[in-house]
């Protein structure tokens, strides 16, 4: 099992239980009495998911974000949260980190009610895992929802925080607002409750536009066609709006907007932009400026 959906397929028999739903999702859907708890882990790993000159606070709010992002995917709310700690052997770098953890903890309302910490081998790469708790009052959508005629969009524009990284790749000083996006996504929590209602398919961001509504299309039984690549201002101005720049922002991860579908006659509450069809039939197309482009070898982040 070489790559990450091929163990995934394998831990499907595994992981039987109604909560999991089949592990086709981010989140796992638990109901305890009267409450619906959704519960996401998502862990950051060096050298992986963040560089390791970035900022300890900022690696610290990122790996909230992460997983407050999976909560909003499901408009739920946020309660309470679990933190595994690899000790870094240094004490102002570990309180960095946790002054960054905090305060998106705070912003978002998810208090850290208890975890684990060990410590790691010499010359290990930091690794930090988070698990969030929230409680989801109303429905539950799923990237299994998808319907032919139903509109696909997105709660933002995509690949600022893909250039951010590359931007402090070349340069480790780098400043401004595609560095801000790689540094400290902000999870729309708020949108994703005013959306859960209403979307017939919902799921954040995390690996790119292209591949993550690749996977909406699977786990639908439809096909998507992305028509239209959003791109910030400030992506623009440092990379133009040409195809190659437009392609390269639909590959990259670390979006954390929510991509979500709704039937033709519903507006969404929030603010959105219109990305893409969905049609009777499989897999995803791509057509910019009114014409058929190539996928890319590549469609975006995949772990293995």
């Amino acid at each position: 099992m070489a790559d990450e959906q091929r163990f995934l397929d394998h831990l499907r028999s595994r992981a039987t239980h109604e909560a999991a739903r089949g592990l086709l999702d981010d989140v796992a859907l638990l109901t305890v009495g009267n409450a619906r708890l959704i519960l996401t882990s998502d862990t950051i790993v060096e050298g992986v998911h963040y560089l390791p000159g970035d900022p300890p606070q900022d690696i610290g709010w990122k790996l909230a974000a992460v997983n407050l992002s999976d909560l909003a995917a499901k408009g739920a709310q946020p309660l309470a949260c679990l933190l595994n700690y690899s000790l870094s052997g240094a004490a102002e770098w570990d309180a960095a980190f946790l002054d960054g953890l905090h305060a998106a903890l705070e912003r978002y309302g998810m208090p850290l009610i208890g975890g684990d910490t060990v410590k790691m081998p010499a010359g290990s790469a930091r690794s930090y895992s988070l698990t969030a708790i929230g409680e989801a009052t109303g429905d539950v959508p799923t990237r299994a929802g998808a319907r032919a005629g139903h509109r696909l969009y997105v709660t933002g524009p995509v690949g600022d925080a893909g250039a951010g990284l590359d931007l402090l790749r070349c340069d480790a000083g780098a400043q401004g607002p595609l560095i801000d996006a790689y540094r400290r996504p902000r999870p729309r929590i708020a949108e994703g409750v005013l959306l859960a209602p209403l979307a017939s398919a919902m799921m954040d961001l995390s690996d790119g536009l292209l591949i993550d509504a690749a996977r909406m299309a699977r786990a639908s039984g439809v096909a998507i066609r992305i028509d239209h690549i959003p791109l910030s201002p400030a992506l623009e101005q440092a990379r133009g709006a040409s195809l190659a720049t437009r392609i390269a922002a639909a590959q990259a991860g670390d979006d954390y907007e929510l991509l979500f579908v709704l039937p033709p006659d519903v507006t969404p509450p929030v603010h959105a932009i219109p990305v893409g069809e969905v049609a009777e039939g499989a897999g995803l197309s791509l057509r910019i400026d009114g014409a058929p482009v190539p996928l890319p070898d590549r469609l975006g982040w995949q772990h293995g």
